[in-house]
């Protein structure tokens, strides 16, 4: 058998071959390996100047980022309210506890003093720990960049905002000393509760500056930073004393304290407390102020102190007598909401109520919300015609009318057949003003109701007279004013001076008003009827210690109750209702309304001289409204100078005794005082009065 040959292995490569190769590879990776890098640091490029393009002004370094406070005050100078975030004096590091920066360091940014800007080694750790953990537990986010973030960023979580921060930290380290930085840092972070900066922390939860934090104290300041609602002193006690003392051992660790000092701090207590400023009072008001700020300087960016009308004990008063009439009678009248607006007889503001309660509801109801006025509209109805001659003694007759296909009645049907226009006003009968309100024309009583300062839209039909159109009570209660101010017009007004905190004005009230709206004898003449419906008309129980006027108002189905009175001091309007419309059960503008007028005012007018309501000048003295007509069954009513059986309209007045006293009619249903019959008696003239 032939020996068979062994085939040859396979030749190994040649040495220059294997060179060749290993050549290539290092020259393509190279090559490659710089085509990346260009085109990475054109990415690198391109991203920085994306993040570039838009990075905030630098200048505002030194500018505190905030909404600027605005603090009001009272007429008497007391604080009402403050609003705006919560900032501290700016203190040095010399300045404050050489804890406080300390247990800040060892918490948030222990390499501070040796990195550039961005702590590489803090975000391996970081990300070591969130990884190992399997959640977030701790940031890489360095002290500056957290103070580039809260300076010049917005919290937005993005990469270009990221990218920002991190160009906006190398140049915070480029031109500011590390001490400097940690100063800013320490005066701009947020504490919670609106609070910034250690100082107004410190003065917040402790009642202390900040050079008097001890190191628990401390701890728990630096505690807040990671989770400021959570930590926070006040609000979890237990929270936050745990998380100081992780905080205390962080700055153990950090060799910042000993551990002595750590132990004597762990056995030490201590009581956050709440030394925010009190909470605002007259909420409503103060947020009807506030809205008018900047009407009156533009926009400013300084913080604000101003000057308002408001007097704490009125506005105490009627808080407390409003909410006791609704409380006692609201319930079973089915009257759930009220509102009041009381002012001197210039427009001063001295108490406003929006509502019964703050807290449930921050719709301002004396200024936002639309009502009708009912028979408290009647005032420009009458001011109309006595400025077109008519006197409180011209006659009408009070029957049933009709114009088209209305025909509003009032209370029961019930007529009176002849009547002056005093007795007509003071017993509001609708058929009266309406007729007053056809003879003068509904277009001359809106534009008289413009006058006066009605500003809300009125429509000139019929039914204007009886107050179908909506307004609100802050207008009522300034247009009726008018009267209380010799028939000078009033523009309601809470600001009396604007200031900045270092006492630079930029606002203080002058002038004397707009001037004459209405005739002075027309005013007079008002006052002469208005008087007379609160001393023996629909408003009777508004009676107090000193003369007084005003007028009662009741919308259809008693959805609305309105009481608007004068006296020399004060001008008060009164409305109760409810805010879904619902009817009350037979709530009239005398009964309710007036119950918290007549209160309110006796109490708030204590120790006030009894003075007349301020009559134009030239005017001749009011009569006495005199009491009314009474005769055996019949109802009452105002008698003449005579009151003789020839007396016009008397004979008319005997027949229709017997249908009982008249109303609010303001929706041609209502009986303000609830009686339905005279009390008999006796037959009385009118007297002068100095009323």
């Amino acid at each position: 058998m032939a020996e068979q040959k062994s085939k040859p292995g396979p030749r190994a490569p040649r040495p220059k071959t294997a060179r060749l190769w290993r050549r290539r590879l290092l020259w393509g990776g190279l090559k490659w390996g710089a085509v990346g890098a260009i085109w990475s640091a054109f990415a690198a490029l391109l991203f920085l100047g994306w993040c570039a393009f838009d990075l905030p002004d630098v200048s505002t370094l030194n500018d505190i980022k905030r909404q600027p406070s605005v603090t009001l005050l009272a007429a008497d100078g007391s604080l009402i309210a403050s609003y705006g975030d919560l900032y501290g004096e700016f203190v040095h590091l010399d300045e404050m506890s050489g804890y406080l920066p300390a247990a800040v360091l060892s918490t948030e940014d222990r390499r501070f003093y040796h990195h550039h800007g961005i702590d590489p080694i803090g975000l391996l750790r970081a990300l070591y720990v969130n990884v190992t953990s399997g959640q977030l537990v701790q940031g890489g986010s360095t002290i500056t960049q957290q103070l580039a973030k809260n300076v010049f960023l917005t919290p937005e979580r993005s990469l270009h905002r990221k990218g920002q921060e991190l160009l906006l930290s190398f140049w915070l380290e480029h031109n500011f000393t590390k001490n400097q930085i940690l100063e800013l840092y320490l005066n701009r972070v947020y504490f919670g509760s609106g609070t910034y900066g250690v100082d107004a922390a410190a003065r917040r939860y402790f009642g202390k500056p900040s050079k008097d934090l001890s190191l628990l104290q401390s701890a728990m300041l630096a505690g807040m930073l990671k989770a400021p609602s959570r930590y926070n002193p006040i609000k979890d006690p237990i929270a936050s004393a745990t998380r100081a003392q992780i905080v205390i051992q962080n700055m153990v660790d950090a060799g910042l304290i000993t551990a002595d000092q750590a132990n004597t701090a762990g056995s030490e207590t201590t009581t956050a407390e709440d030394n925010a400023p009190q909470p605002p009072v007259a909420r409503y008001f103060s947020d009807w102020a506030l809205d008018q700020v900047s009407s009156y300087i533009g926009f400013n960016n300084t913080d604000l102190v101003v000057q308002t009308t408001i007097d704490p004990r009125a506005q105490s008063i009627a808080e407390r007598d409003l909410a006791a009439v609704i409380a006692r009678d609201g319930p079973k009248q089915n009257a759930s909401e009220a509102a009041l607006v009381s002012m001197t007889p210039d427009g001063a503001v001295r108490a406003m109520l929006g509502g019964l309660d703050y807290k449930q509801s921050q719709y301002n109801r004396a200024t936002q919300a639309m009502r009708q006025p009912g028979s408290s509209f009647k005032a420009f109805v009458y001011l109309a015609g006595f400025e077109a001659g008519l006197t409180p003694e011209s006659q009408f007759v009070d029957a049933p009318i009709s114009i088209g296909k209305w025909s509003p009645g009032n209370y029961n049907d019930r007529y009176y057949g002849q009547v002056s226009l005093r007795e007509a006003f003071a017993r509001s009968l609708n058929s009266v003003a309406v007729q007053l309100s056809q003879r003068v024309g509904p277009a001359q009583v809106v534009e008289t109701a413009k006058r006066l300062g009605i500003d809300t839209p009125l429509g000139a039909e019929a039914s204007i007279a009886l107050g179908t159109s909506e307004t609100t009570v802050l207008e009522m209660t300034a247009a009726y004013a008018t009267f209380a101010n010799r028939g000078q017009g009033v523009i309601p007004y809470g600001i009396t001076r604007i200031a900045t905190r270092d006492g630079n004005v930029l606002y203080q009230r002058t002038g004397s008003g707009i001037g004459a709206v209405a005739s002075p004898t027309a005013v007079r003449e008002m006052l002469d009827v208005m008087s007379a419906t609160v001393d023996w008309g629909t408003g009777k129980h508004a009676q107090i210690d000193r003369p007084a006027a005003g007028k009662t108002g009741t919308s259809q189905n008693f959805r609305d109750a309105w009481f608007i009175g004068l006296t020399a001091q004060l001008v008060t309007g009164v409305w109760v209702g409810n805010d879904d419309n619902r009817p009350m059960n037979k709530v009239t503008g005398g009964s309710l309304p007036v119950d918290i007028w007549h209160d309110y005012t006796l109490e708030a007018l204590a120790g006030q001289p009894a003075e007349p309501i301020a009559l134009p000048e030239g005017s001749a003295p009011l009569m006495a409204s005199g009491e009314p007509l009474q005769l055996p069954g019949a109802t009452t009513g105002p008698a003449t100078a005579t009151a003789s059986a020839e007396e016009p309209g008397l004979l008319d007045r005997l027949v229709k005794s017997i249908l009982g006293d008249g109303g609010d009619n303001g929706g041609g249903a209502v009986d303000e005082n609830g009686n339905a019959g005279g009390t008999g008696g006796q037959v009385k003239k009118f007297q002068r009065s100095s009323k």
